[in-house]
This record gives C-alpha cells, structure tokens and sequence, in this order.
C-alpha cells in the first residue's frame, strides 16, 4: 500500500469504539448473571478473539458490527471448551481471561498467533500462582501457550513493578473468585477500565492512590455499556490534523479517561491547537468530541507517571517529534519493546530509513525534530500501531512510502485507511 504527500485534511470523523472497553464488556458480561447489551463495541480482530474464546466456553453472544448481546452464564457458570482458546493477536485477551480461568472447575489451553507466543507472560503467572493457581507455560519459556487448571485461590497484595492494566486486571479479575481481598499495587495508575466497569457490574471494588482492592463476589449482574471512541485509534488523526498544513478535524465522541488521555496532554504541551467539546460521561468513562488544527510544534520530554496514559500512542507521538522544534525525549517506556512488535528499534529503524534524526535508547527515544522525511518501504511488522503510524507519515512525506502488511491494522481499526481517504482534500 503505497503513501503520498497530502495538502490538507478537512472533515469529521466518529472513531472505532475504545478496544479496552470492548474486551471487557465482553468478559464481564460473560460472567455476569442476565442480559449484557454492548453499543458502540470495536469489531476489531482482537475483541472478536476473546468473543470467540468465551463462545466456546458455552456463552452465547450475539453480534450484529457494533451492537452486541452477551447471555451471561454467572460467574461460576463457564464451562470446559472442546479445544484449545485461540485468543489471536490479542495480549489483553490472554492475560486477562488467564485471571478468570485460573478459578474455574476445568482446565484448558491458551494459545494465539506468532506475536502472542513471543510476548513476557510471567508477569501473570507468577502473581496468579502466588495467588494458588496452577498455570504453566506449555514450552517453558514463559510465554503462550499457557494451560491452566482451575484451583482455589486466595487473596494477596501484589506489588507489579509494570504498570500494566492488564497485569492488574488479570489479578483483580481472579480476586472476584478468591477467599479474600486482593490488592495491586503499581508504581504509576494504569488505565482503570476494569475497576471502573466492574463496580458497574456490582464487583466490591475500591482504588486508594496507585492500589487497586477487589473483594470476593457471589455474582456479578448484567449492565448496558456504551463504548466511547478509542483515544489510541484517535491519536493518528490528532496528529495528521496538527502536522498537515491547513488541516481541520473533528472527531466525534474520544473516551477521554484521565488514565489514558497522556495524548491530549502531549499534544497540548507541544503547543498543539486541541479544543474538548460536548463532554460526557457514561459508566464513568468521560467522553468529549475533538477539534483538532494545523500546529507548530515544540519538542518536549514525555517520561514518568505520564507513560502509562499513553502507551499505545508513543508511535504516532514519536513521529509527531519529528515535525516539531528542537528535541523530544521519550523515556520510561521500556514497556514498548514486548508490544505486538519490539516498537522502540521499529520506530527508530523505519523513521531513520524516512531521514528522521531519532536514537534508540535504554528505554525510549531521543527526536531532535525539523528534518524533512522522505519516503521509504516501511516494514510493518504485522503491527498494527506501527502501521498506522506511518500511513500518517506516508501523507507528511516527500516521495512515496509503501507499508509492508498494511492489513495488520483490522486489528484495532478495520476502516482506518477509507477513513483518512476521506479527510484528503
């Protein structure tokens, strides 16, 4: 798929629901008591692995695009898969649903693709087991596949070193089964989806600073969910808006959840024209249109508690450096090398074949900005972040760019290519 340099960008757009919000909705619901109606649901190749996983687990689930019906089977009410759970390309699935199987009264095999089976799994396993579950990785290494026996568990405080939501989630998530109180506590709040959901959901849950606690629960009962517009699907459009000349977009209704809005906040210190409208709030997940407006930019340093509100947006953020004035400086996020690809040297290697001035290091990247980029063949990496990433970089550049696997982006954002089309003026 091939890129060229675009004069402007002009329209309005409504984003692809939150992916987070999707997979949970789903699982909760799952092992809720009743009826779990989903709006807004991503139709993203992630969230349809973990519905396909809990399918199989004898759940039925109705979907029609973004509407989805879940028939709660209660939180004891799972029962055994005939095969093996293929949970794809998706970590949130795998980590997560390992916390609610690590409860149940059967055992079963995880597994996904290439990418999943590459990706650190001893950041659950080890707190799970501590907990009493019987969960080992099938080839040793640390990794998927993983086969669980259900156990009985018990209530610990955890302290992660990561600052995870899904480490966190997959913990709290078997808690709801343990014979006592389970607490994580993180170095800097991760994204807070699960404890703001699941109280929704009736769960016993409180947070105290950087700690999350959960007690144990006899049921959990059905909800209505509306799903916000994904803020980390958003983020290649805040940044297409502010780098293309004379550009103008609005973007209909972003979640803007305080622990994953690190974008706004970045943009806005780099100087960035970001303008918040119609705010809302359902289930406690705030919500607010966007307008965004061609910017001059500025370098800054992005490190510290600010890393986990964007994780996922460090890619686009990377190449947003590029375009702005002296130095930007990323640190603190080692957590970008055990992606869906190793996205640090990704970003350094495919930014540098594009003529950017960027370094790898320990932990992040150092952009001195204001070097005009030029086309290249971009390998994607089958990721879908680095993907999108550089179709907004294709649209800024001289020449033309040509990703590698450019389809990897249904994972999260099926209609991201036509939808910028449509903003090109």
């Amino acid at each position: 798929m091939n890129f060229h340099r675009v004069k402007q960008l002009h329209g309005e757009l409504t984003i692809p629901g939150d992916k987070s919000i999707s997979h949970r909705s789903v699982m909760f619901g799952s092992i809720a008591k009743g009826i779990t109606e989903i709006q807004g649901f991503l139709p993203g190749a992630d969230c349809i692995s973990t519905i396909n996983c809990f399918r199989k687990m004898g759940v039925t689930i109705e979907q029609n695009n973004c509407s989805v019906i879940v028939h709660g089977n209660g939180l004891h009410g799972l029962v055994k898969p005939d095969s093996i759970l293929d949970c794809g390309n998706s970590g949130t699935t795998t980590r997560l649903i390992s916390g609610i199987l690590s409860a149940q009264n059967f055992s079963v095999t995880l597994t996904g693709d290439s990418s999943i089976q590459k990706r650190p799994m001893a950041r659950i396993i080890d707190p799970l087991r501590m907990m009493g579950a019987d969960i080992t990785s099938v080839n040793n290494n640390q990794c998927a596949p993983l086969h669980i026996n259900g156990a009985h568990l018990h209530g610990i405080h955890y302290d992660s070193r990561v600052a995870s939501a899904q480490v966190k989630s997959a913990i709290l998530l078997a808690g709801l089964y343990a014979d006592g109180p389970t607490s994580v506590t993180e170095p800097y709040v991760s994204r807070n989806h699960t404890e703001l959901m699941l109280k929704g959901f009736g769960a016993e849950i409180s947070c105290n600073d950087t700690t999350a606690t959960i007690h144990p629960a006899t049921e959990l009962y059905s909800q209505h969910i509306t799903v916000p517009g994904d803020i980390s699907s958003a983020a290649f459009f805040l940044a297409a808006g502010l780098l293309v000349p004379n550009s103008e977009l609005l973007i209909r209704n972003v979640g803007i959840n305080p622990t994953r809005d690190g974008m706004i906040r970045v943009c806005r210190e780099m100087g960035g024209h970001i303008t918040l409208f119609n705010q809302t709030n359902a289930g406690g997940e705030p919500a607010a249109d966007i307008l965004v407006s061609s910017s001059n930019l500025k370098g800054i340093t992005i490190e510290g508690s600010l890393i986990p509100t964007l994780i996922d947006e460090l890619p686009i953020i990377a190449l947003m450096a590029c375009f702005a004035q002296g130095t930007t400086i990323i640190k603190d996020a080692a957590e970008l090398k055990v992606k869906e690809s190793n996205r640090i040297a990704v970003m350094v290697k495919n930014l540098t074949a594009m003529g950017a001035d960027v370094k790898e290091t320990e932990d992040g990247m150092i952009i001195h900005g204001g070097k005009p980029l030029h086309g290249a063949i971009i390998d994607t990496k089958s990721d879908h972040r680095i993907a999108m990433t550089f179709a907004i970089a294709g649209i800024l550049a001289d020449g033309e760019t040509t990703l590698q696997n450019p389809e990897c982006v249904t994972i999260s954002y099926p209609e991201f290519y036509n939808d910028l089309k449509r903003c090109i003026q």
